[in-house]
C-alpha cells in the first residue's frame, strides 16, 4: 500500500514539474526565466530544487503557481492540460505574428474598428506564441510608453490583448472611450449603466464612465517585460 501511494505521488510530482517546464517553453522561457517573470527567485524552478536533501519530493507552492499563471495569462485549465500525455502536442504551436502599435498612437482614429479589433494597415508586427489557441484572430499587442502604468507595466513592455477573451471583475483590461482615450486599467465593477476602473499606478485616481461612453474593452492576456 505504501509503495503504491509513493509511486502515485511520484507520478503526480513529475507531472506538475513537467507541466511547469512545458508552460515555460510555450511562452519562450527557461524554467528560471519563467520564475523571474513571475516575480520569484530565479532558482525556484531549478531541477535541484525539486527534490529535498533527504530525497523527498518538493512541490511548487500554490502561490508560485498563481504568480506563474498571472504572469503568462494562462489559466489553471491550460496548466492542467499540460499534465496530460507529454507526447500530445498541446504545448507550443508555431509562433505567429500579431499586430502591434504604441499606446501613443492607439487613441488616433483608424487603428481600431467599432468592436476593438485592429484596423488599417499602419500596424507593425510582433511574434507571439500561439499557446493552446490563445492567439486568436483578433489578438494584438500594445507597446507601453511612459510611466503612467508603473510599477505593473513599464516603458517598453508589450501587452498582448484579446477582444475575444471574457472579462471579469479584477481583470486587467484595455479600454477605449468615445473621447478617444485608450488606457490600461483594472476592472473594478461593471453594470449595465456604469464602468468603474482602478488605475494600475497609485498616483492616478480611479476612473468611472457611463456605459455609453465606452467604445470597447478587451482583456490583457499576457505581458512581455
Amino acid at each position: 500500500m505504501n509503495k503504491s501511494t509513493s509511486e502515485n505521488h511520484g507520478i503526480m510530482h513529475d507531472q506538475i514539474w513537467n507541466a511547469l517546464d512545458r508552460l515555460a517553453q510555450s511562452f519562450g522561457y527557461s524554467p528560471s526565466g519563467l520564475a523571474k517573470q513571475a516575480g520569484l527567485d530565479p532558482t525556484s524552478f531549478n531541477k535541484s530544487k525539486r527534490i529535498s536533501s533527504d530525497g523527498k519530493p518538493r512541490w511548487p507552492s500554490t502561490e508560485s503557481l498563481a504568480r506563474v499563471l498571472a504572469a503568462t495569462g494562462a489559466t489553471m485549465s491550460d496548466f492542467l492540460s499540460l499534465m496530460d500525455d507529454p507526447e500530445q502536442n498541446n504545448e507550443l504551436s508555431m509562433p505567429k505574428y500579431i499586430p502591434i502599435i504604441g499606446f501613443a498612437k492607439a487613441g488616433n482614429k483608424g487603428f481600431f474598428d467599432s468592436d476593438g479589433y485592429p484596423a488599417g494597415d499602419a500596424w507593425d508586427e510582433v511574434q507571439f506564441p500561439d499557446y493552446n489557441g490563445k492567439n486568436d484572430e483578433g489578438t494584438y499587442a500594445l507597446k507601453v510608453s511612459g510611466n503612467s502604468m508603473e510599477p505593473l507595466y513599464r516603458n517598453g513592455d508589450i501587452l498582448v490583448v484579446s477582444p475575444n477573451a471574457s472579462i471579469r471583475k479584477g481583470d486587467r483590461i484595455v479600454i477605449k472611450t468615445d473621447g478617444g482615450e485608450v488606457m490600461a486599467k483594472e476592472l473594478q465593477k461593471q453594470t449595465s449603466s456604469r464602468v468603474d476602473l482602478k488605475s494600475l499606478n497609485e498616483d492616478f485616481e480611479t476612473r468611472s464612465f457611463d456605459a455609453n461612453e465606452v467604445s470597447w474593452m478587451a482583456r490583457i492576456i499576457w505581458v512581455s517585460q
